[in-house]
Order: structure tokens, then sequence, then C-alpha cells
């Protein structure tokens, strides 16, 4: 029964040791000059302004909840687009309402003026 889990006992085995020996080799013959540009913060091309720790509006987390709630549910469509054909005419109306009532959240989202950025 153990004989079973070999691959994936040999799986973890061979991740684990790319990762060390990437990390080693990549410290090894990487550089190691220090400054005060290269540890300075970075962000895309930018320099910072503000600190880490300023608020942001609650209206960037709802937004962005909204839409992971969305995305994941769009997620849901790939396995029903794959196994169409098998669900038939009751799949059919299954993805419709499934569908219906996310536009509907996305009605009610819209109407309370959570996707409004301001």
């Amino acid at each position: 029964m153990l004989g079973a889990y070999l691959p994936i006992l040999l799986l973890v085995i061979v991740a684990i040791a790319f990762g060390l020996v990437s990390l080693t080799f990549s410290s090894l013959i990487g550089p190691k000059k220090k400054s005060a540009l290269k540890l300075s913060p970075y962000e895309s091309g930018c320099e910072p302004v503000g600190t880490a720790r300023d608020r942001f509006s609650i209206k960037f987390y709802l937004i962005a909840m909204l839409f992971i709630l969305f995305d994941i549910e769009a997620v849901f469509l790939y396995p029903w687009a794959i196994l169409y054909k098998k669900l038939g005419v009751f799949g059919l109306v299954e993805m419709g309402l499934f569908i219906v009532i996310l536009f509907v959240g996305y009605i009610y989202v819209w109407k309370k003026g959570a996707l409004e950025w301001e």
C-alpha cells in the first residue's frame, strides 16, 4: 500500500532538492555588493510615495472582494463547458440559473454604486 505513495514522495523530494540547489547556486554565483540604491524600495520604476502604513479606502477592499467573487464564479464555467454534452438540457438549465443569479448579484452591486471608483 505504501508503494502507491512512492511517486508522490519522490516528487516532494525532487521539488525540495530543486529549491535548495537553486537557492544555494544563486547565492554562490550572485553579486554581493550592497548599496543604498540596491537596498531602496522599488515599485515599477517609480520612487515610493508615502509609507507602507497608509490607510486604504474601504472602497478598495470592496472592489477587490467583488473581483474575487465574480472571478471565482467565472471559474465554475470551465468544468461545465467541458461536460456540457454529458449534462444535456439539465446542465444547460442549471448553468442558465447560475448565470442569472450571478447577473442579479452584479446588477445589485452596480445599483448600490460599489463599482464606482472615486
